[in-house]
């Protein structure tokens, strides 16, 4: 009996991912005939997937089609994919594209930082001034407060980068400066995020366990550096890489999963692994690293899905329009200025500044993973999660169309050199991207 209900649950599971998975299709053609990056519309529609479906099939005919053992099931799946992508993110954080000025890379990172941590701070402060409980929720205050800055802050590499690459803006000096800052952004996000994660356990105790969940991922990661390092691990390597591909992806969910039980989030134990991974000239793990962040990814939509069905469900009745709009606002304003400040103070021209700023507006993905991390823990709620989560969408959705708007002031703006503009040399480094 139990034989044919493990049979059964498998079946019930897969044809959800099917469906999931043809959703994911959806968005992306969607996404592509409104000109929007394609992770927009997956995880536009994977998160409304779900309570979409409860208000039209009803609580009944919704528990039938989802049950809490089928639910928890794909609970497990988008924490394997997420793990798995994380792995390529973060290994891919570990150093930026080359040839970036250095200083204005780092004013960039810094106004990228600072303000949006600022806007968070007071985004923070609204929830605690108008006593909206269901947003502040119980968690500590300091874990509270830094969490949402954190979730203000971060830039999402892997959606600008697919932007830069799609505009042919990856050989751009914008492109370039941007990308590099977006990457020591959410490096030290990162770090912030699992502080924050630590401060929510509340007692001294918690916080202890949490620096030896933390200490006991950094030593596996750490062991897996050294054993990729290794010349029996090259040789392995060259000579059966998808063998090696797939022992380093369940070493990988392995140490997520201890990190887990440790009271650490999974997502942070994926990504000390990816950190800890090696750039070797002599065995570039590269492929072998993008081969595992393809597989989360193919399987990421998953992860939106679930988060529609356990976050989101409950809490479009319990957050209020000015705590998203404040969200929203807070955002674009905290980002966009400071990168502008910090491009033109790295010595950028007015044209750079602008697109850097834009660019730096893009949340997307990362946004999520981070909102999964600060959900789990218990340190921010579902209404506080769906104000941010709108706040991801509208910003990435925006950069698009302001790149664009950006091209057609600077095509039109008179030049008495004769020239094509001053984006010019900007544009044509663009174009000779595009045809790359």
């Amino acid at each position: 009996m139990e034989v044919i209900d493990i049979l059964t649950r498998t079946a019930h599971v897969l044809a959800l991912l099917a469906v999931i998975l043809l959703l994911a299709w959806a968005g992306r053609a969607a996404a592509r005939l409104l000109r929007q990056p394609e992770v927009i519309g997956e995880i536009t529609l994977g998160l409304l997937a779900g309570p979409a479906a409860l208000h039209v099939m009803g609580p009944g005919a919704f528990d039938a089609v989802l049950p809490a053992p089928v639910l928890d099931t794909l609970k497990l799946v988008s924490k394997a994919a997420l793990a798995l992508f994380l792995v390529g993110l973060a290994h891919r954080l570990q150093t930026g594209p080359g040839a970036q000025p250095r200083r204005t890379t780092a004013w960039v990172a810094a106004g990228s930082l600072v303000p949006p941590l600022v806007s968070g701070l007071l985004l923070a402060g609204l929830v605690l001034l108008t006593d909206d409980t269901a947003a502040r929720g119980d968690a500590p205050l300091a874990a509270f407060v830094l969490m949402i800055a954190v979730s203000m802050s971060i830039t999402a590499v892997p959606v600008m980068a697919r932007i830069l690459t799609d505009r042919g803006m990856s050989e751009s000096s914008a492109g370039r400066v941007a990308l590099g800052a977006a990457i020591t952004v959410d490096a030290v996000g990162w770090l912030l995020c699992m502080l924050a994660i630590s401060l929510g356990e509340g007692s001294l105790a918690g916080f202890l366990r949490s620096v030896l969940a933390l200490a006991v991922g950094g030593a596996c990661a750490l062991a897996i550096r050294g054993a990729l390092r290794t010349a029996p691990a090259r040789r392995a390597y060259g000579r059966t890489p998808r063998t090696v591909a797939v022992v380093l992806a369940a070493a990988t969910l392995a140490v997520a999963i201890v990190m887990e039980k440790m009271g650490m989030t999974a997502i942070v134990g994926a990504a000390l692994v990816g950190f800890a991974i090696p750039r070797d000239a002599r065995a570039p793990w590269a492929p072998a690293v993008d081969g595992i962040a393809r597989a989360g990814r193919f399987l990421v939509p998953a992860f939106f899905v679930v988060t529609g069905v356990t976050v989101l469900n409950g809490s479009f009745s319990q957050a209020s329009w000015l705590l998203i709009g404040a969200t929203v606002l807070l955002a674009c304003a905290g980002k966009c200025l400071g990168a502008y400040a910090g491009a033109r103070i790295g010595g950028r021209p007015p044209a750079d500044a602008r697109r850097v700023a834009v660019l730096m507006n893009t949340r997307g993905l990362t946004e999520l993973i981070v909102l999964q991390a600060g959900f789990s823990a218990g340190i921010l709620t579902g209404p506080m999660v769906l104000a941010l989560v709108v706040m991801a969408l509208a910003t990435t959705a925006l950069t698009g169309p302001l790149l664009g708007l950006l091209d057609h002031r600077e095509r039109r703006a008179p030049d008495p050199a004769g020239q094509a503009g001053p984006a010019a040399p900007e544009l044509a480094l663009a174009m000779e991207g595009s045809t790359r």
